[in-house]
């Protein structure tokens, strides 16, 4: 199978990711059966290295790579699955790379090189493990959709390499998500908000009971939600024992967080105590609970304090494409795939909060099919902006660039509708002074398409 083969494999199969129709306390249907039967036939790779486990409404990917880059600086190889992609479906399946590390004669780690080979999965190793998955399902004889295809693929992948850790990130909710056939060793929920969701009764009980359900027999369970209604699930996940449940605020927390220069500089508070001085390359106050969330994971996984020199260095070279990521000055242009209310809401903070302007606030927006659009405009604050461009984004569950618009005006927001996000992005420059703002949110995959066009004309 070669590489256009594979990506041809698996858009003959169903893909949920553009399906609207999956909520919390909407699930029928949905089963690990088909998961079970693909790895079974693969030999269970994901059984080889321990795993920890990712879900929650926003945060999910930030925490992942922030666990990545830790996990990597102790010298572990890791494995990083996570979705949607950005611009290639590559992206999905990463890994560190062979570590290097020089060590004194006593096997003490002295200094840590950069790795070699890491990076997102190649075109040929991809193509293998699709090709294995392919054989599977034959042999399963069940019909596995395009997630689980990638899924079992990424378990696949990291057993061959192999790596000493994997973090992996839930598609969808968590009980019954393709990837909640792992034996988590440390399982992770980051927040409870307004995504895969009915809005219909009790709904945040009905999403973290979901997202609780990735917590297995023998996890250590950390928590960045702080609800209290939601909490009682959360204890029943660990069967009441105390010591397997970190919750934010009592275990793990932010003691400083301020603005600097390019970033974030903090102190947090992790069960070991307080690690200060940790610069986050990244902007977005709400970084700092990933980060804090994301060094309670990795002392969760190795049961022990973290050196701060360490965590310090791994932060220091953190990257996270796509989440409020600069891609030009003059007219500064950013991307970010917020796609909820809360994610929005992180927008318009960081904006506000973290950069100066004395130009025009210019709006890209493109949205999917089951999000309150209303309330994202509200969050976004796009009453304050004075051009909103609205896109279609590149998804079969998109919500047109006209009835985007539609909505804006409503709130008495001169909107433009333009169909191709790539047009979108380019009218919005064209209109732009050097002072202006750029803003492209709304959903990852409009995130991608921006990302793909500026690299095009040659703005990043």
């Amino acid at each position: 199978m070669t590489y256009d083969e594979a990506l041809r494999y698996l858009d003959e199969h169903v893909n949920l990711e553009k399906a609207a129709a999956i909520a919390a306390g909407r699930v029928e249907g949905l089963s690990l059966d088909t998961m079970r039967a693909v790895l079974g036939v693969l030999g269970d790779p994901q059984e080889s290295y321990p795993v920890i486990h990712l879900t929650g409404t926003n945060g999910k990917g930030s925490v992942g790579a922030m666990v990545e880059v830790l996990l990597e600086e102790h010298g572990l190889v890791v494995g990083t699955y996570s979705s949607p992609h950005l611009e290639r479906v590559n992206e999905r399946l990463r890994w560190t790379g062979e570590a290097l590390l020089d060590v004194d004669t006593e096997g003490t780690v002295v200094r840590r090189r950069r790795p070699e080979g890491g990076g997102d999965i190649d075109d040929d190793s991809f193509a293998r493990v699709v090709d294995e998955v392919a054989g599977a399902e034959l042999i399963a004889g069940v019909r596995p959709s395009y997630f689980e295809i990638l899924t079992a693929a990424a378990f696949s992948w990291f057993a061959d390499l192999p790596v000493d850790a994997a973090a992996v990130e839930v598609g969808l909710l968590g009980r019954f998500d393709a990837t909640n056939v792992a034996n988590a060793q440390v399982a992770v929920v980051t927040n409870i908000g307004h995504d895969h969701t009915d809005f219909e009764g009790d709904w945040r009980v009905k999403v973290a009971t979901e997202k609780a359900g990735i917590v297995k027999a023998d996890s250590i369970l950390v928590v960045g939600e702080r609800d209290p209604d939601v909490l009682p699930i959360f204890e029943r996940a660990v069967d009441g024992d105390p010591e397997r449940l970190w919750l934010a605020g009592r275990d793990f927390d932010i003691a400083i967080n301020d603005e600097a220069v390019g970033g974030r500089m903090l102190d947090l508070r992790v069960p070991s105590g307080v690690i200060d001085g940790v610069f986050l390359p990244v902007h977005g106050e709400h970084q700092a609970m990933n980060a804090a969330i994301a060094v309670a994971t990795v002392e969760a996984f190795f049961g022990r304090a973290l050196d701060a020199e360490v965590v310090r260095g791994a932060f220091a070279r953190l990257v996270l494409p796509g989440r409020f990521e600069v891609m030009q000055h003059e007219p500064l242009i950013v991307i970010d795939g917020a796609h909820n209310i809360e994610g929005c809401a992180a927008v318009a903070r960081t904006l506000d909060e973290e950069f100066t302007y004395d130009g025009r606030l210019i709006l890209v927006v493109g949205m999917l099919e089951g999000r309150d659009v209303l309330a994202m405009y509200e969050a976004l604050e796009a009453r304050d902006a004075d051009v909103v461009v609205t896109c279609t984004a590149p998804s079969p569950r998109a919500i047109d660039a006209q009835r985007l618009a539609h909505v804006a005006r409503k709130l008495g927001i001169a909107a433009t509708a333009i169909h191709d996000p790539a047009e979108a992005i380019e009218q919005a420059r064209t209109v732009a002074s050097p002072d202006d703002v750029i803003v492209i949110v709304g959903s990852m995959y409009v995130a991608g398409a921006a990302r793909a066009a500026l690299r095009v004309s040659g703005s990043d």
